[in-house]
């Protein structure tokens, strides 16, 4: 592949403004080509360019075109900086009017050095806010899809449509399906923002001079207008791949926008190795539906405050993922220390969940189209979500996880929406690690709240992924948690009804799992409606449905006798998870202090829930 930095431009807002400045602070910038004025990190803007694209591992060739007026700048820069003379193209032009615009410089380049191979093309005078973002990213995405290759960001705030060229991509494909050069506000929804950084086929280069043949004159002969032509036109297949971080063409800037932007992305280079990046996600319960969230079914679940898996994200010079001291164990009193703590908890901690998370982030971040900086980070975890009932910590470690790593990569809800959020979580533990899960769990520690889904076929197939809907948490009843303390005897919930519903087609299974929806919508309709002894009755009909399909020898004693010492005082129960809890409604609240010492005494322990409510709703 070839690179092609393009430095020709005439003219500039910011090149007067240098000049008439009147304060004499940049005086000793007069005259200088905007590439070679100072970047980030102390670099010249070039600098930055040409250490990013200076291997042989990736281009065989860079070349870089200028104009006549700032050649001798140029060639300075070349000899400071070891790169080779010969690979300078002169335009020949020396004033604006005179100028042959972007893409005759760049069909210039192709000709006088018969060029015949990929080619990159960049602007050599970029502001970029990542110093350490990875090309070879964008590289290998351009060869893995069948046509040329755009890179996009999202605007800031602040930034005007009608100063770039905007870019609608499809999110499935990532072909872009619209390109608009500098367009007013009224003309797309889209923010997404191109830049003069491309990759093109070597069976394109020849629509250069076809598109050049169109546009006799030079100020219509920008790389914007030739990709409007490309895509709007000609229809050819041209991808866009994100950049999570913001630009800035120092050509098309004044003086006051060039020193805000410089200062801005210099003092985001300086801060971001000092701030740890902290995400929580929360416990949660089933009140209604479940296990019905992964057979097409109805759930209501809750996140709740009293539990929660805490990760933190700290960049550094290594990748480091930090075992947990309590949960991810290497070393044992004794052989029968280490039988105890593995009958309990189990043989895996969070270590490769996070593992799992990372894996899956990069892998998803490469098929999306979005190019990840080169940072490394270390990763530890701390949780207090008791293990083996049914809690959904293991999935809270994960959530936790990829909300760190959205952050620290500049991800936005735009790239992971919320519902694919969920799917992401799902498929880490089921695709990477092979665990038996459904959606609920992941979809409310996403969404966070109490939250009514709706997981119906048709949904899933037609958008691949549920209805997803907040309900109201002011004054809510009060619910309570119970918890094994040896959660060992808490059954193998799942049994062999998976298997009866995907092979069979069990007409039984499949029954029950239409009632557990049914009971869902009445639980809906009784929050909305605040009644509360009608849910209570639903959810005991949600735990007798569950005896009845997954039988009790599968539930397990454990479980039903937590069940049955919640019935002794009158108390509505179910399972909120996979087994090993309960969660209850009591009406009678002068029964909970009799409710909590009879489970104690039983080795259980007992909490008042305290829900969790959404961040924020949208």
């Amino acid at each position: 592949m070839i690179c092609i930095l393009l430095v020709a431009g005439h003219g500039t807002v910011l090149e007067t403004q240098i000049k008439d400045d009147a304060t004499g602070l940049y005086s000793h910038l007069t005259g200088v080509p905007k590439a070679l004025l100072p970047g980030v990190g102390g670099k010249k803007i070039l600098d930055f360019w040409w250490e990013m694209v200076n291997t042989r591992q990736l281009f065989s060739e860079v070349y870089l075109v200028t104009n006549a007026d700032k050649y001798k700048h140029y060639e300075r820069w070349a000899t400071a900086n070891d790169f080779p003379l010969e690979n300078l193209i002169n335009d020949g032009s020396t004033t604006l009017e005179g100028s042959l615009g972007a893409v005759a410089d760049l069909e210039l380049a192709i000709q006088s050095r018969r060029l015949c191979d990929d080619i990159m093309v960049i602007a050599g005078d970029m502001l970029c806010a990542d110093q350490n973002f990875d090309i070879a990213q964008v590289i290998r995405f351009f060869r893995s899809k069948p046509g040329d290759l755009v890179i996009y960001y999202e605007l800031e705030d602040g930034e005007q449509l009608s100063s770039r060229g905007i870019v609608e991509v499809c999110p499935s494909s990532h072909r872009i399906i619209n390109f608009l050069e500098k367009p007013e506000e009224s003309e797309t929804l889209s923010r997404l923002a191109s830049v003069v950084f491309y990759c093109l086929q070597k069976d394109t280069l020849p629509r250069l001079s076809s598109f050049l043949s169109l546009q006799p004159k030079s100020k219509d002969r920008s790389l914007g207008r030739f990709w409007e032509w490309i895509i709007n036109t000609e229809k050819m297949p041209v991808f866009g791949m994100k950049l999570p971080i913001s630009f800035q063409l120092i050509g098309q800037v004044g003086l006051c926008d060039y020193t805000k932007w410089l200062a801005r992305y210099s003092a985001k280079q300086q801060e971001s190795p000092h701030k740890p990046i902290t995400c929580r996600s929360y416990a949660r319960v089933g009140l209604m539906g479940n296990p019905s969230d992964g057979f097409h079914g109805k759930t209501i679940a809750m996140t709740i405050s009293n539990f929660w898996a805490e990760v933190t994200l700290i960049e550094s010079q290594m990748l480091v993922l930090l075992p947990h001291p309590l949960n991810d164990p290497t070393e044992f009193g004794s052989l029968q220390d280490l039988y105890r703590i593995s009958r309990t908890e189990g043989y895996m901690g969070g270590l490769r969940l996070q593992q799992a998370t990372c894996k899956k982030f990069f892998q998803f971040c490469s098929d999306r189209g979005i190019a990840l900086s080169k940072r490394n980070f270390t990763l530890k975890y701390d949780t207090n979500i008791p293990r083996q009932v049914g809690l959904a910590g293991s999935s809270a470690i994960v959530s936790a996880t990829l909300k760190c790593l959205m952050k620290f990569y500049n991800i936005t809800d735009r790239d992971l929406p919320k519902p694919v959020m969920a799917n992401f979580i799902l498929n880490v533990e089921t695709e990477e690690l092979f665990i038996t899960a459904g959606l609920q769990d992941r979809v409310v520690q996403v969404y966070e709240g109490l939250v009514y889904m709706d997981f119906s076929k048709m949904l899933m197939d037609k958008q691949g992924y549920g209805d997803y809907v907040f309900m109201d948490m002011s004054n809510l009843p009060t619910f309570w948690l119970a918890y094994m303390g040896d959660p060992s005897d808490s059954g193998r919930i799942h049994s062999n009804v998976r298997q009866r519903w995907l092979n069979e087609g069990d007409p039984e299974v499949t029954e029950a799992m239409k009632s557990f929806a049914e009971l869902t919508d009445q639980a809906r309709e009784a929050v909305q409606q605040r009644d509360w002894k009608k849910l209570a009755q639903l959810m005991d009909q949600n735990f007798e449905l569950r005896r009845a399909i997954y039988t009790e020898e599968s539930l397990g004693a454990g479980n039903l006798k937590l069940v049955q010492i919640a019935r002794q005082f009158g108390s509505a129960v179910k399972l909120p998870g996979s087994g090993g809890a309960v969660v209850g409604l009591c009406l009678d609240l002068d029964q909970l202090e009799n409710l909590q010492r009879a489970f104690q005494e039983n080795g259980c322990v007992f909490c008042i829930i305290r829900p969790h409510p959404p961040a924020r709703v949208h």
